[in-house]
């Protein structure tokens, strides 16, 4: 695999990891085990995941920095791989405790960032596999397709035929400093073109213009400043997950009765939540300003890792206590955001950094995750539909992993795997210990709205939402 160099956004979630904030994007799922045989043991889980590494290259290779500080850190096959130090035995079998004990550890940096754990079985007799990977490598649409490479469409799946990986040696450092001097050329020559090829062409010029205006309305929507809230307040390194399931039909049903993106009932049904806990910690619902990433892969993109997203900011109406209007308000303003490409403006605005010194880049990084920034995350991540196996079991449950950036309590994250939507709500502990009831008010919320669903034309006189 050739050398790659991370991108400027990818190296951004290098730029903001602390001790406390821990960049890496995962997921928690749950097999059930197979009824016709054992269930199979941690040894043979172990060998299943390494027999499939080499679907991704990227999981044998580690970050180089580049020498001098010249540009970005690069990718290089690591030389003394071993999966044993990347797919662990899990020390429970609680579920909970098996989270807070993966989740709440940063990954190495001296070896691939990643890393899966097995707990087999959990107490309830079904087995858990819990997987991280740095956002470095990985956004969240990238983070599903790789845990979809541990897992197969059919229950005996056949191994694949060892691949043979020899390490490649690793770039020395003359060889680095001539690559990222010849990448520092290339981009030099690309803005000085920037004007020639733009009097070229006035189609350019006039597209040009239009990205320009995108990318100045993303900027000004990202420095509007976030309110001050209580889930705002500064984190430790402790995680929890709490977990909802709900059948995706549910949310289609909402969608379908009010005309509506499925986002948008994520979004409302998220707000009606954050009201809840606002008002039972005593507080004035207030409007929280969420950082919504969107795909923006090209359709040659689909498989690739490293990061192909880009990002909108809504305002999830927490002040406003009609679930209905909450989830109007939501779809008038994440349909704006698109109309006017919001989150191509935004993803230009990441590509723009590849043009400004590695200092700024990391000061823009930091700024862009501050508190000041965005309140909470919500992340929608389609997940795959069809029936899915490890080794026998199968893919019952799996809930993802959005990470929370410093002075961040909370990120809310749903992925639809086959019929269900399955609500992650990735949170501190400490600052944030009502994380489960905020769950549970999540499927309150989604309850209002499928109740208001039910024949809704004929209860009001407004006209469903255009989608």
């Amino acid at each position: 695999m050739p050398v790659t160099r991370l991108s400027p956004l990818d190296a951004s979630f290098l730029a903001v990891e602390t001790p406390t904030a821990h960049m890496h994007v995962g997921w928690v799922a749950v097999l059930e085990p197979p009824i016709d045989r054992p269930i199979p043991s941690f040894a043979e889980l172990r060998d299943h995941v390494a027999a499939r590494l080499s679907r991704v290259p990227r999981c044998r290779q580690v970050l180089r920095a580049a020498p001098l500080g010249l540009g970005a850190p690069v990718w290089v096959d690591d030389e003394r791989f071993d999966v044993t130090r990347h797919v662990v035995r899990a020390p429970s079998t609680r579920l909970a405790d098996v989270v807070a004990w993966f989740m709440s550890k940063r990954l190495a940096r001296d070896g691939p960032l990643w890393q899966i754990c097995i707990a087999n079985p959990l107490e309830d007799g079904r087995v858990g596999v819990l997987g991280k990977a740095h956002h470095c490598m990985v956004d969240g649409i990238a983070a599903v397709e790789l845990a979809t490479l541990i897992v197969d469409p059919e229950p005996d799946a056949p191994e694949p035929a060892p691949d043979g990986w020899v390490p490649r040696a690793p770039p020395g450092a003359p060889e680095l400093v001539v690559r990222a001097l010849g990448d520092l050329a290339r981009r030099e020559l690309d803005l000085a073109s920037m004007p020639v090829r733009g009097a070229r062409s006035p189609a350019r010029i006039l597209d040009g213009a239009g990205r320009a205006k995108r990318a100045a309305g993303a900027m000004l929507d990202a420095a509007r400043p976030a309110r001050g809230s209580s889930l705002n307040s500064p984190i430790s390194p402790l995680r929890h997950l709490g977990l909802l399931a709900r059948p995706t039909e549910d949310l289609v049903v909402i969608k379908r009765a009010f005309g509506v993106k499925l986002n948008d009932v994520v979004l409302a049904v998220c707000a009606g939540a954050v009201r809840e806990l606002q008002r039972g910690r005593g507080e004035r619902p207030i409007r929280l300003k969420s950082m919504v990433p969107v795909d923006v892969r090209g359709s040659g993109e689909a498989a690739e890792l490293g990061n192909r997203i880009s990002f909108m900011f809504v305002d999830l109406p927490c002040d406003e206590p009609d679930p209905v209007r909450r989830l109007r308000d939501v779809h008038a303003a994440t349909r704006e955001r698109k109309l006017s490409g919001e989150p191509e403006g935004a993803r230009d605005v990441m590509r723009s950094l590849d043009f400004v010194p590695s200092p700024v880049q990391r000061v823009v990084s930091r700024l862009v995750a501050s508190p000041r920034a965005f309140n909470l995350t919500v992340s929608n991540i389609p997940g795959p539909r069809e029936p899915l196996y490890m080794r026998g079991c199968r893919l019952a449950e799996a809930y993802p992993v959005v990470p929370i950036a410093d002075r961040h309590a909370l990120s809310i994250g749903v992925t639809t795997v086959a019929d269900g939507a399955f609500f992650g709500l990735y949170a501190d502990p400490q600052s944030l210990p009502e994380v489960d009831d905020l769950g549970a008010g999540i499927g309150r919320a989604t309850d209002e709205l499928l109740q208001l669903s039910v024949g809704w034309p004929a209860r009001t006189q407004t006209p469903p939402i255009l989608a």
